[in-house]
């Protein structure tokens, strides 16, 4: 066996890298974090600066003065036509909408007009305006990793909450709702 040992020692690299790699993964789940959640940044800070032109002809642009002094809490929904996920939640984003009476802003990532304009005829527009930001520096600016997400926004344009992947009909209940009532008493 030490023979054996000896000679093939090297194998065993691969075996105690792998071993190390479960080791780094598993160490947030041992310690009861959830890997769902990607924290941001932004919580708690000014929505940052930025003005994006309008992304349907007719329609308003958004900036970020349109978050500061407000009368209640906004919500912000950074999609694009070709995101499959933001398909699903279009949805639950008019539900949202009407169902609270929050005033919507959208921001269409990285698109094409004529893309977004053919999406938002299919699938609906709970948007009170949309702002076009062609080259995803704005997103980044907010922090975004991916489309679709989705932030919660107070009367004084700091972001409160920030919701990865697509809204559900239950996180429109058990956080989106909360929050936005918590945040109007304010």
């Amino acid at each position: 066996m030490k023979e054996f040992l000896k000679k093939n020692k090297m194998a065993f690299v691969p075996l105690a890298i792998f071993l190390g790699l479960v080791g780094l993964f598993a160490a947030p789940l041992l310690e009861g974090k959830d890997p769902a959640v990607i924290p941001s940044a932004m919580l708690g800070k000014p929505v940052p600066a930025f003005n994006l032109p309008a992304a349907l002809e007719g329609g308003n642009g958004i900036s970020n003065s349109d978050f500061v002094g407000q009368d209640a809490p906004a919500v912000v929904n950074v999609f694009a036509s070709w995101c499959l996920s933001c398909r699903v939640e279009q949805k639950t984003l008019e539900l949202l909408q009407k169902e609270t009476g929050v005033t919507l802003y959208g921001i269409d990532y990285k698109d094409k007009h004529e893309d977004a304009k053919r999406w938002l005829d299919t699938y609906g527009n709970p948007f009170t305006a949309i702002g076009f930001d062609a080259e995803g520096r704005s997103a980044i600016d907010w922090g975004v990793y991916g489309v679709p997400e989705t932030f919660v926004i107070d009367k004084n344009g700091i972001i409160r909450y920030k919701h990865v992947g697509p809204i559900t009909a239950e996180e429109i209940d058990n956080i989106f709702r909360p929050l936005l009532k918590e945040l109007a008493k304010k």
